[in-house]
């Protein structure tokens, strides 16, 4: 007998794990078999679940971009998440830790659209739609007990473990520099912490962009004009912890600051 599964439960779920801050077994401890198409689902059921609540999409993330973090998380392919207005972190701004379960920040780059994107790009359509690039940095905090070894349903389900982003304020043509050649040195309370270069997101930043249309048009989406998308960490992600300043160095594109409190 086939076991019918209620995706809007399991969205709800999460969205109160989120909401209260607190730890909920990965649901695939109950749902062995979870489809990654479901788990998409539950993802934009919970994305309508915030848009109810007055969030707005200002873009997408994609994650698990580098061979590092997918060893740190013990996965093995790119996914995307929703970015919303409420998620963002001025630049030099705080986090406030106890509004989080275990918050973690890593380094990205990311990207502004002007045009639409949709299906399979290449390098020059991404790059011709795409307005800037800046640096960023995004704050993870997986809902899921432990934030570790976990499937990959259960990561797109939870919003790709998203939870905030801070973006530099100064912005660069995209064919300015080869993006796939820039030191990144992220920094804590005055000591790099984890550096990398540019390549390690998906070997060139830009193909993140062009593995998030191809994500996309399986669900029947596009990236719209307009959206903030972050391509992907660099490195593992450095744990936070109160009194933490963070700050990220790109070569070429400059730096952004956040600290935790």
């Amino acid at each position: 007998m086939t076991r019918t599964v209620d995706l809007s439960e399991l969205a709800r779920r999460l969205d109160a794990a989120r909401r209260e801050r607190r730890e909920v077994p990965p649901l695939t401890n109950e749902l062995p078999e979870l489809p990654l198409s479901d788990a998409y689902a539950i993802q934009e059921e919970g994305l309508r679940l915030r848009q109810a609540d007055g969030e707005r999409v200002v873009g997408l993330k994609m994650g698990l971009t580098s061979e590092a973090k997918r060893r740190q998380m013990n996965l093995d392919s790119p996914v995307y998440g929703v970015l919303t207005d409420r998620m963002r972190v001025a630049a030099g701004g705080v986090i406030a830790l106890g509004k989080s379960i275990h918050p973690k920040i890593e380094p990205e780059i990311a990207f502004r659209t002007t045009r639409e994107l949709r299906g399979k790009v290449t390098r020059d359509e991404v790059l011709d739609a795409c307005a800037s690039v800046f640096v960023a940095m995004e704050i993870l905090d997986s809902r899921y007990r432990d934030f570790k070894y976990f499937s990959l349903p259960d990561v797109v389900a939870d919003n790709s473990s998203s939870s905030l982003f801070v973006l530099g304020e100064v912005e660069h043509p995209p064919r300015a520099m080869d993006l796939t050649k820039l030191e990144m040195k992220m920094s804590v309370n005055g000591a790099v912490a984890q550096s990398a270069r540019s390549d390690a997101i998906s070997g060139d930043p830009v193909v993140s962009v062009i593995q998030l249309c191809e994500l996309l048009a399986q669900r029947g989406q596009v990236l719209p004009a307009g959206s903030i998308v972050l391509a992907g960490a660099a490195t593992v992600a450095h744990m936070l912890q109160p009194g933490d300043r963070v700050r990220l160095d790109v070569e070429g594109l400059g730096s952004v600051e956040v600290s935790a409190a």
